[in-house]
């Protein structure tokens, strides 16, 4: 049997899309669960939307996600170059082959004459395609004009009756009429392949036998068949991706900070939930499963499961998926990761970070929550007097004057500022008066904090703030009850 091949192709214009980055994932997936390679190829032919730089950002998501490729520009492989541009040469003599087939023909038509041409079909309210114009130049008129160097492209030349049709292993079996295809330019003017050219040379070059991309490319596949057919290689097999969605209106976006992979690390999302989460955005395992290691998401993917509806990446549901994998993390891994969030609220107050992490661990969903959650500790809140009511401890404002007026001479008298002394000595003063624990505690947590959720209770709490804080904190409630 053929080994199976499939190729990653993105173009290196900036941040990875969310989108894009589940079509490599899907990618792999099918090689790997199929015992083939997975290749990662650099389609940079359109100059003008290159970024510097963009080209590392796709090498270092790629490798921080797991997405581990077999063939590549910086890897090598037997089918390289592995970046368009360095292959350049190639196309061209393929495109002369298709002209002197009479599959392609050289078009002189300008930027001008076109736009004119474009206009006129749009008054008359019809969709615009090139209508063949240069293709009935004589093989003389031509040559004259390649000879004077008038700038040329080279476009395919597709048939305008009857229709092409293909298999798609997601969406079944699509016909277009071939009178709708458009002549699509091959060769730019500067001797660049389009992307859509390129394409077809290159996945035939390297032997890639699956295309798995985004569903935008369902009705161009129709010309790149034709392409095939006309230099008599075999067409591959396709598998096109219904596209990421935010809602089922709405597509992700740059402008709303969650249309791109970075904008979630920099949030502080763990890149294996993310990934996790990517894997069940289009597609399903067949059972009830939601958490996978990569190595189950090969063992499970399957191309019959994927959808052929949108995806909706719900992001309520990727915060939930986060919280689940940061609770299950090696401690010191959270402390390592929670430390620049802990620092941005709480740099230089020598606070137990070791201490704040354990209470945190389990609260935090995502990174970026941290300094909104500890922001009481560096400077207290302003509150409203009505925080102290709670019927289930039976604490209401006067009950908590009065309990906080026992408590802080209690709390002025421990030397030795440990959690497990301020326990100690705390408790026992509210069994010796009689009280109840919650009717102490809850406004003790309160007038030291300000909140109603806090991670830890009212000893972890003063303990982190340390002794004069946590005492500065507690009379000055008090002077707000009096």
């Amino acid at each position: 049997m053929q080994e199976v091949r499939t190729r990653f192709a993105p173009s290196p214009t900036g941040f990875m899309h969310l989108g894009g980055l589940r079509s490599a994932l899907y990618t792999y997936l099918f090689a790997k669960q199929n015992g083939g390679k997975f290749i990662l190829r650099i389609e940079d032919t359109d100059q003008e939307r290159f970024v510097e730089g963009a080209t590392e950002v796709i090498y270092d998501t790629l490798r921080g996600c797991g997405i581990i490729w077999d063939e590549g520009p910086d890897i090598g492989g037997d089918y390289g170059p592995y970046i368009q541009s360095e292959r350049k040469s190639l196309y061209l003599p393929y495109a002369k082959q298709l002209v002197e087939k009479g599959a392609a023909y050289y078009c002189f038509c300008t930027k001008e004459e076109l736009d004119e041409r474009r206009a006129a079909c749009e008054a008359k309210g019809e969709v615009f395609k090139y209508d063949k114009h240069c293709l009935h130049l004589s093989k003389e008129e031509v040559q004259a004009k390649l000879d004077a160097g008038i700038p040329y492209v080279i476009r395919m030349n597709c048939p305008t009756t009857g229709e092409t049709a293909y298999d798609d292993m997601v969406f079944g079996h699509l016909s277009f009429p071939n009178d709708t295809l458009d002549d699509m330019i091959l060769i730019k003017t500067d001797g660049m392949p389009t992307y859509n050219f390129a394409n077809v040379v290159d996945d035939h070059l390297m032997g890639i036998t699956h295309v798995i991309r985004g569903m935008e490319y369902l009705s161009s596949t129709p010309k790149y068949n034709i392409l095939y057919d006309a230099f008599g290689w075999e067409i591959p097999k396709y598998i096109h991706l219904t596209t990421v969605m935010r809602d089922a209106q709405h597509k992700l976006s740059k402008r709303d900070g969650d249309a791109y992979y970075s904008d979630f690390i920099e949030k502080g999302y763990l890149k294996e939930a993310l990934i996790n989460y990517l894997a069940l955005v289009g597609w399903n395992p067949g059972d009830d499963r939601e958490f996978f290691t990569m190595d189950e998401l090969i063992q499970a993917f399957d191309v019959s499961h994927l959808n052929k509806s949108p995806g909706i990446f719900d992001v309520n549901k990727l915060t939930w998926m986060n919280g689940q994998y940061i609770a299950k993390m090696d401690f010191e891994e959270y402390l390592k990761m929670a430390t620049p969030w802990f620092d941005k609220v709480l740099a230089g107050k020598g606070m137990d970070y070791r201490r704040l992490a354990e209470l945190m661990q389990g609260r935090t969903e995502v990174f970026c929550q941290i300094p909104d959650m500890i922001a009481f500790l560096a400077k207290m809140p302003e509150f409203d007097p009505s925080l102290y009511v709670h019927k289930k401890m039976k604490c209401d404002e006067t009950v908590a004057k009065e309990n906080l007026e026992m408590i802080l001479p209690v709390l002025e008298s421990v030397v030795n500022w440990t959690e497990q002394n301020l326990h100690d000595t705390v408790m026992a003063a509210i069994e010796a008066s009689g009280k109840k624990n919650g009717a102490v505690l809850w406004p003790l947590r309160i007038a030291i904090s300000g909140q109603a959720n806090t991670p830890g209770g009212a000893f972890e709490i003063a303990y982190l703030l340390g002794r004069d804080e946590t005492l500065k904190r507690l009379r000055s409630a008090l002077e707000k009850l009096h």
